[in-house]
């Protein structure tokens, strides 16, 4: 029984670690000025659109759901 439960938490421990170091990591908006008022996806195609100065890359997904996978940069508070 010791060794079921020993090969259980195992088992558990990689698929934890697998999982934890797959994930993707996309690049958050930049805090300048800018981005700061940017709330809708149609405000970043304006400058991310077909071609525009700074388009897509080729490679990115075809969802233009911008903020599904970015993020704002965190702002820290000043104590």
């Amino acid at each position: 029984m010791k060794s079921i439960i020993g090969f259980i938490v195992f088992v558990l421990i990689v698929v934890v670690l697998l999982f934890s170091i797959s994930g993707k990591k996309y690049p958050r908006i930049p805090d300048d000025a800018s981005h700061k008022a940017i709330t809708e996806t149609a405000a970043c195609m304006e400058c991310h659109g077909q071609g525009k100065q700074y388009q897509m890359k080729p490679s990115h997904p075809p969802k233009v759901e911008c903020f599904k996978c970015h993020k704002a940069k965190r702002v820290r508070s000043a104590k």
